[in-house]
């Protein structure tokens, strides 16, 4: 009786370990890979939270009215092993960037190259 209590513990604990796993998404389930964009424009925030680092921007479009746009990066941890720092990205800093945009229609994506341009 013991030995099927231990076993049925110990699959408990594996199963619960592998939920996670299944909360992960598809990058082309959300966005469009077959599409990229290139946004430039101003960084107004940067944040470095779990599980990805988002980008905030002001992009003027061809009416010259300012869109907020949202950028998805990678994790933090991923970000780190890039070479980048917190202060990399810092608001006012001049963009451009090369995403995919979001299937929604949203002004999101996720960001493919980030380069810090002139003003």
């Amino acid at each position: 009786m013991r030995i099927r209590r231990a076993v049925l513990v110990a699959c408990i604990a594996v199963l619960s370990a592998a939920v996670p796993v299944f909360a992960h998404h598809s990058l082309q389930a959300e966005y469009n890979v077959n599409m990229p964009i290139t946004l430039k424009g101003t960084v107004t925030k940067v944040a470095w939270n779990n599980p990805h680092v988002h980008l905030f921007m002001d992009v003027k479009d061809n009416s010259n009215e300012v869109m907020i746009w949202e950028l998805t990066l990678g994790s933090p941890n991923s970000q780190f092993l890039k070479g980048w720092k917190i202060d990399t990205l810092r608001p006012g800093d001049h963009i451009t960037v090369t995403a995919y945009p979001a299937r929604a229609g949203a002004n999101m994506g996720y960001a493919q190259k980030i380069t810090i341009t002139p003003p």
